[in-house]
């Protein structure tokens, strides 16, 4: 049984170049819209759950990527602070900034 279908807030460019498209191939706007929803459910299988598990799971991995890159760049940056902190440390008092023989008690 065929489905009525809406698509609500198009923005006004996507709206306009949907239309020249339907112009262009002499279709209306109504048969143009029909047959981009028929290509893009063109050879679609049905959904199971070893598909959608194989697709989290490659999701998964991208994620357990990207985030060991942003805690190593997070302890990279840890490090850079640390030996900042320690270089401050070893530099005699004289050349502390709040410190030294001019430093206000």
């Amino acid at each position: 049984m065929p489905v009525n279908l809406s698509i609500k807030n198009v923005p006004d460019d996507v709206a306009r170049g949907l239309r020249n498209r339907a112009a262009g191939n002499q279709r209306s706007l109504q048969e143009e819209l029909l047959e981009i929803l028929k290509q893009a459910a063109k050879d679609q299988g049905p959904v199971t759950i070893d598909g959608l598990l194989a697709s989290a799971q490659r999701k998964k991995l991208a994620l357990d990527e990207a985030a060991s890159r942003v805690l190593a760049a997070q302890d990279a940056e840890s490090e850079r602070a640390a030996q900042r902190f320690q270089d401050l440390l070893a530099r005699p008092a004289v050349d502390r900034p709040g410190e030294g023989p001019d430093a206000e008690s």
